[in-house]
């Protein structure tokens, strides 16, 4: 049975799968996409909970792969594109979120910024904490907060905006958006960390994911295009397509 290259989901655009090997599928994930737990319902667009009853109800792409079981492993934001890496098994889960808890993951972003950064490259280390304020916001916070640090580099600038490329070396919640924030560089479009919405959508894909595969020790590239991303903010620079 010929397998399909993306995971087709009712009532949504196909979603384009960038990786598969035995123990994993690399997508690339599309905006508006939520990552709750399966019994949160207050969303349509709950993705784990859309696949999980995708694969229940043997839909070809899953049927064709004899998938009975596909998790995310790691997290994107709603608004963020980009690779999400899911498992085929529990045993796949485990390995795989202690290889991202044990920062053996490699993580690229690009992020359309407000501003241009005073340097070309910087790190910021800035801890963070839940911002108990605010519902589902982190803040900074130097006494409770827990180590985060993201390397960033300049790529283009264009009129206002600037095309940053982060490293994240943790994986906080909303860390790339808020270490920009605190740098004077708010995301395009994050209106929860200072820059309204605007014309335009989140400015954040998460481009690359490498890591040294834990089954085989191979090493791993998975790569998502960034052509129609950048061309949204009017980018020319082209990394990869």
């Amino acid at each position: 049975m010929a397998r399909t290259n993306f995971i087709e989901l009712p009532d949504c655009e196909p979603i384009p799968i960038l990786y598969e090997d035995r123990s994993v599928i690399a997508i690339d994930k599309a905006r508006g996409w939520m990552l709750v737990p399966h019994s949160w319902q207050k969303t349509s667009r709950n993705l784990q909970a859309a696949i999980t009853s995708s694969i229940a109800a043997g839909d070809y792409w899953a049927r064709s792969r004899g998938l009975k079981f596909l998790r995310h492993i790691h997290r994107l934001d709603a608004e963020t594109t980009g690779i999400l890496l899911f498992a085929k098994s529990l045993g796949a889960v485990d390995a795989f979120s202690d290889m991202f808890e044990g920062r053996k993951m490699e993580k690229i972003y690009l992020a359309v910024v407000m501003g241009e950064p005073k340097q070309a490259e910087w790190k910021c280390e800035l801890k963070l904490a839940p911002d108990q304020q605010r519902f589902r916001k982190m803040k900074v916070d130097a006494r409770h907060g827990k180590d985060a640090t993201t390397y960033f580099k300049i790529l283009e600038t264009h009129g206002k905006i600037s095309l940053v490329e982060a490293k994240p070396v943790t994986g906080r919640t909303h860390q790339i958006r808020v270490h920009l924030m605190e740098s004077g560089l708010p995301v395009v479009g994050d209106e929860m960390y200072g820059n309204p919405k605007g014309d335009w959508p989140l400015g954040l894909r998460a481009v690359r994911l490498a890591y040294t595969d834990p089954y085989t020790k191979k090493r791993v590239e998975i790569h998502a295009p960034v052509k129609a991303f950048l061309k949204e903010y009017g980018f020319t620079l082209s990394p990869r397509t």
